[in-house]
């Protein structure tokens, strides 16, 4: 069976004003160290970004960093990482924290943090992929992006055969769990099972 190797993880620039937010950046980095695995990110040093980074690094993790070259001095790129790509544009560092990663993960973040998350949710829509992702909803953060993609397939916009495929996570120590499960469910899945579109823990 196949198994996560890396977890690429989408997360704000700043801290937000919630001081959980930057706490459960630090301890999901460290799982993601201590599990073993390799941490994707977007190679800044600053806010939740360079947070988890550090976190997974002290834990004894290895740490991918892919930051496009304009954005270099503005997230005040994280040298300390061990492989840092800088890329040309967004578009070459988006495919690239893509193709460098077994699932995904969205901490709490802004509309750029949103964007990479809802492109790889409809990436795996269109079934170019799929790797689990899992929408860390610490505080019920990401309820309103819930809502509202119930609310496109109440509508008609997301059709049966086309669903979105993610996972909800309220305690940041069930997200390795959570894409371990959701990588079995694909599995069992393509072997004639069936797993769940949208699963809470």
């Amino acid at each position: 069976m196949a198994q996560i190797k890396s977890v690429c993880v989408y997360c704000g620039s700043s801290m937000g004003r919630d001081p959980v937010f930057q706490q459960i950046a630090e301890r999901f980095g460290r799982l993601v160290g201590a599990a073993g695995l390799t941490l994707v990110y977007g190679g800044g040093s600053v806010g939740l970004m360079g947070t988890v980074a550090r976190a997974a690094l002290e834990a004894g993790g290895h740490v991918t960093g892919i930051i496009p070259r304009f954005l270099v001095e503005r997230e005040v790129m994280l040298n300390e990482v061990s492989e840092l790509i800088v890329t040309e544009d967004m578009h070459e560092r988006k495919r690239l924290m893509f193709e460098h990663s077994d699932a995904f993960v969205a901490l709490p973040g802004g509309i750029g943090t949103l964007e990479e998350v809802v492109e790889v949710l409809t990436w795996a829509q269109l079934g170019r992929h799929k790797k689990p992702v899992v929408l860390a909803d610490i505080g019920a953060f990401w309820q309103p992006l819930a809502v509202l993609l119930d609310h496109m397939r109440d509508n008609g916009f997301i059709r049966p055969g086309f669903e979105v495929n993610y996972r909800l996570a309220e305690d940041v120590d069930d997200i390795l769990p959570m894409l371990g499960a959701a990588l079995a469910a694909t599995s069992a899945d393509a072997l004639g099972g069936r797993s769940e579109v949208i699963e809470r823990m």
